[in-house]
């Protein structure tokens, strides 16, 4: 039996909500309270983001809130809020297609369990949170993920759309988004890749079939907005000896970041952006650190993760409170499950 350790459960638990407990890295002070204006017309300054515009909103995982995750209803409905970018989380298939899935198991994101033809697969893999049995999307080629369904992951959200959208490939959600922009609404791609060191310990590198794909489809001549996320920096380094996208290098808090190796200082990072936990930015009384403002002051761009309608951080009323803030604080995007709500707050700022 195939087993291999997999950085999914610390690595992409940054992503889930039960990791919005990750605290600051590098133990950054709380930012000092600004003076006040002068008088009433200093009071509308431009915002704090690199570029002073305000900052990209990133559907995470699509309108991932009210459907299921990663299926190109949730993609469509994204960019039907107003989404700036959707952003597909990358796996591979046993025959080395890339497909959307944010954590590489199958278990709680289809109904795998209701296929009695695939009891067999499930399988027990070493992960740095101990082993877990479950199915993994190398096991399977891309027509055997086809025949499952998609379901909600998360308990508490709408499960009326269970069992009615399928696993979206790669090429599918270009599809979109090229019909999407020929209809006059551009929306760009937040492209993440997940444990690739472990899909090439499988023997399924992801740098060029994804690089090619981006080729091969002219994304970059129709003008799609595309960034590369990853928390491995390791793929982000192959990627950038061999194209000239934006990288963004993200970031999880300790323990988990020394555990992994993980314990990078902004100083250190090399790609144009960060990808922060909103642990690293909010402060649990609703205030702000000084990270943003230090990752700027190295000319590095801060998109934060994640922003839920039902989960609003420590110290926080509800998202739309959170939003404001992290908008103030110049963060230059921001990834939530909940597109419309942020599109919605952002006008304020516009």
């Amino acid at each position: 039996m195939k087993k291999y350790f997999l950085l999914g459960g610390l690595l992409l638990a940054a992503c889930n909500p039960a990791a919005e407990t990750i605290a600051p890295v590098d133990a950054p002070a709380e930012a000092p309270a600004e003076a006040a204006p002068a008088d009433a017309s200093d009071t509308e300054t431009a915002l704090k983001t690199l570029t002073g515009e305000p900052p990209v909103i990133i559907a995470h995982r699509g309108a991932s809130g009210l459907y299921p995750e990663h299926t190109l209803k949730a993609y469509q409905v994204a960019i039907d809020q107003g989404a700036d970018f959707i952003e597909p989380d990358l796996v591979m298939t046993k025959d080395g297609v890339l497909v959307a899935n944010h954590d590489g198991y199958l278990s709680d994101t289809t109904n795998i369990a209701d296929h009695e033809e695939f009891a067999d697969r499930k399988s027990v893999r070493k992960t740095p949170l101990g082993d877990k049995e479950d199915w993994w999307s190398d096991d399977f080629t891309l027509a055997e993920l086809k025949t499952l369904n998609a379901i909600q992951r998360v308990e508490g959200r709408p499960q009326d759309y269970n069992d009615q959208f399928r696993i979206a490939t790669f090429d599918e959600i270009i599809d979109l988004v090229e019909e999407n922009a020929a209809q006059g609404r551009k929306v760009g791609l937040h492209i993440e890749a997940k444990w690739p060191s472990n899909f090439s310990a499988a023997g399924l590198d992801m740098v060029d079939p994804i690089l090619n794909t981006i080729e091969e489809r002219g994304l970059v001549e129709a003008g799609i907005p595309i960034f590369i996320q990853c928390f491995e920096p390791d793929f982000l380094a192959k990627v950038a000896a061999k194209s000239d996208l934006t990288l963004v290098q993200n970031l999880v808090g300790p323990p988990y970041a020394a555990l992994l190796g993980l314990d990078m200082k902004l100083e250190d990072i090399p790609t144009a952006g960060v990808g922060a936990h909103k642990a690293m930015i909010l402060t649990p009384e609703g205030g702000t650190t000084d990270f943003v403002e230090r990752a700027h002051a190295l000319g590095k761009i801060v998109h934060v993760y994640t922003v839920r309608d039902d989960e609003p951080a420590e110290g926080f009323a509800s998202a739309e409170e959170e939003l404001k803030v992290l908008i103030e604080a110049g963060v230059d995007g921001i990834w939530t499950d909940y597109p419309e709500t942020a599109v919605i707050v952002r006008k304020d700022y516009e």
